[in-house]
């Protein structure tokens, strides 16, 4: 078996355009570590009808795409409940190489 590199990534509320019923608030954010590390701030919670949204986008945030690629140049989601319009942002913070007999 060999290695591979993935990114960590962090998803924080970049804006709210509606109103916050979950109680998200500007600058609350998540990381997704060593691959499947869900991290999120003591004290703090997210709303898993957001975390639906991104889901399906985080494996691809924590993959190299072709500069071209509207994955990899896209970084905004949008929560699906549209009284909120809570806008998030995917970023990576950083990158680690990991053996693939560790995941799998």
């Amino acid at each position: 078996m060999g290695t591979f590199s993935l990114f960590d990534v962090r998803v924080t509320v970049e804006r709210i355009e509606g109103r916050s019923v979950c109680g998200l608030a500007v600058g609350d954010y998540f990381e997704v570590t060593e691959s499947s590390r869900l991290r999120i701030p003591p004290g703090r919670h997210f709303c898993m009808f957001a975390l639906s949204a991104i889901f399906p986008l985080l494996s691809v945030r924590q993959r190299k795409l072709a500069a071209d690629d509207w994955l990899e140049q896209e970084t905004l989601v949008a929560c699906p409940d549209p009284d909120e319009r809570v806008i998030m942002r995917i970023e990576r913070i950083g990158e680690r190489t990991l053996r693939t007999e560790d995941v799998t």
